[in-house]
């Protein structure tokens, strides 16, 4: 494999709008962000990735972009954007933006010249088709329910949007809106951007025919996926783009792909893959129910583990994955994860053990590493996310009532991990000085960045710790490089696997009892060093009579253990 600049990288996703408001309007800002550099620095963090920051009328938070070039005045100005690229890199950090470019927003430049002349250069930018006996093209159901195609005004054509109807896709097959993206990315990478998280990027290749599949629901449609996972030709397109930008400046990609074809893989993250890295979303998926939220599925211990493991030595002889807990799409990793005993502060601290010390490159979610949680809301009006809404009113529509369909929000909404970050006890969590722009937690009074910093014990500090593991110099190329090898399998509530390294000659084990009751692993080899315990452990224990080490794990207690 080849060695990368960032192989060995921690990296930080920010949700700017919930971030840090420096301003008093309740909403995060840059100014926000230049200011918490130096305690990401302290967490750990190389690599800072913003969600979306340009332009945008923010039917989608800012997955609706209505201009690439400029920064949405709620976020601040390209010259603080500029100052946050300088001072993060006179501490030694990178920053990611956000490409979203499989749609823009219906308020871009580009899809207003498209409806004033809808048979003009510009719709050809997007996909203007003709209906098919008075209907639409095809039955695709959006990601965020109903219909994917919108009439064109005063035409007898619809345009496509996978998302959103004020998010309309972008036709890769015209050659010169290609050229606009690549000019557009590599403006900001000539910046001094260090690459991009690229959103939503396996939907930029359509079926030209537009063909409709069987309904698989009661209103008549088929998810738009469908299409996705059956047109051919995607990877064209990528290496396209990846030749005429992120290769010429040796930029960092970690890409969001769904429904990649089983065989992709080393196409899409291999040593000359399409992206540097993508997100292991393997666990997430297991949660996926057939219709919506209302019938996702509550994520059991042996088959998350399982389902880890398996993606873990699938990847490991290909390239890296970006491995996560939570992000801005997920709820609280801690309500999901953890199971109701383990959803406190030795509990959060035993999952951030298990993932951060996997093969491949860590993301954590602001807020995650203070262990953050879902957020109850008492009415669908404190929502503020378009797909909770959506799969709201799915419940509704199911059946279920609205207390239950309430209940599944809470469980599944992006909007669990869109609540304002949690700095201190104070007013609004020291999030705004303002009304924020999203309910807060009320849980910031026990769940906060101030009362966590100076406890030695507390889960920040927790991070802090691992984190320095990970990246010391003398276990750097163990946890960077060295193999993942499952172990103690066969113990139903254990989460356990090695680290082993030829090039270092250490074995590392990383081992966790999710279980309610104690349990006892004989170590291999002589015993070992505790390298970081998450209860204070500082030895193994010498098993009678014939000098076999073992190790007690209680209850929610996770260690970390050089092997002898």
């Amino acid at each position: 494999m080849k060695k990368k600049w960032w192989h060995d990288k921690v990296a930080y996703q920010i949700y700017p709008k919930s971030f840090l408001d420096s301003n008093g309007d309740g909403i995060g800002d840059l100014r926000g962000i230049i200011s918490k550099l130096d305690y990401l620095k302290e967490l750990g963090i190389d690599i800072i990735w913003l969600s979306p920051i340009y332009q945008s009328p923010f039917v989608d938070q800012g997955y609706d972009i209505s201009d690439y070039y400029k920064i949405a005045e709620e976020f601040g100005t390209m010259e603080e954007f500029d100052e946050l690229l300088a001072e993060a890199k006179k501490r030694g950090m990178y920053i990611l933006m956000d490409l979203v470019v499989n749609h823009c927003s219906d308020k871009h430049e580009w899809f207003q010249k498209a409806l004033s002349d809808p048979e003009g250069e510009y719709a050809d930018y997007f996909y203007f088709v003709r209906g098919k006996d008075g209907k639409a093209p095809s039955n695709y159901r959006s990601y965020f329910g109903g219909s994917t195609w919108e009439p064109v005004p005063g035409t007898d054509k619809y345009y496509l949007h996978m998302f959103a109807k004020e998010q309309p896709d972008l036709n890769w097959e015209n050659p010169k809106l290609r050229e606009e993206i690549y000019k557009m990315i590599n403006w900001w990478l000539e910046k001094g951007l260090a690459g991009f998280r690229i959103d939503a990027i396996i939907n930029i290749k359509k079926d030209l025919n537009f063909p409709s599949f069987a309904p698989d629901g009661p209103d008549g449609l088929a998810t738009c996926v469908k299409m996705v996972e059956e047109v051919q030709g995607v990877g064209e397109l990528l290496e396209d783009m990846k030749h005429a930008t992120f290769e010429k400046y040796d930029a960092f990609t970690v890409a969001e792909v769904f429904n990649m074809k089983d065989d992709e893989l080393r196409e899409f993250i291999g040593d000359d893959g399409h992206f540097s890295t993508m997100f292991d979303f393997s666990a997430h998926e297991l949660t996926f129910g057939e219709h919506g939220w209302y019938d996702s599925r509550h994520v059991e211990f042996k088959e998350w583990r399982d389902t880890i493991f398996a993606s873990q030595q699938e990847v490991q002889d290909i390239g890296f994955q970006a491995n996560i807990i939570e992000n801005h799409d997920e709820p609280r990793g801690a309500s999901r994860f953890l199971p109701a005993y383990a959803q406190n502060e030795a509990g959060k601290k035993m999952l951030a053990t298990t993932s951060l010390l996997l093969r491949g490159i860590p993301f954590i979610y602001q807020g995650q590493e203070i262990g953050m949680t879902n957020c109850r809301m008492a009415d669908i009006s404190e929502y503020d996310d378009i797909s909770t809404k959506d799969q709201y009113q799915e419940a509704l529509n199911a059946g279920y009532t609205a207390e239950q369909a309430l209940q599944c929000c809470y469980e599944n909404s992006r909007d669990n991990a869109r609540t304002p970050m949690q700095w201190s006890k104070g007013k609004n969590a020291g999030f705004s000085s303002g009304t924020a722009w999203l309910s807060l937690n009320p849980n910031y009074t026990q769940i906060n960045v101030e009362e966590q910093a100076e406890r030695p014990d507390s889960v920040l500090s927790y991070y802090r710790e691992l984190i320095a593991l990970r990246k010391s110099p003398e276990y750097r190329e163990t946890f960077t490089y060295g193999r993942f090898i499952p172990a103690y399998e066969e113990e139903e509530r254990v989460f356990a696997y090695r680290r082993v390294s030829e090039e270092s000659g250490q074995d590392i084990l990383v081992a966790a009892n999710y279980g309610m009751e104690p349990c006892t692993l004989t170590l291999e080899g002589t015993g070992g060093k505790i390298l970081l315990s998450n209860m204070g452990r500082e030895k193994t224990e010498e098993n009678e009579g014939n000098g076999q080490k073992s190790l007690t794990l209680d209850s929610c207690e996770a260690a970390v253990i050089l092997l002898q």
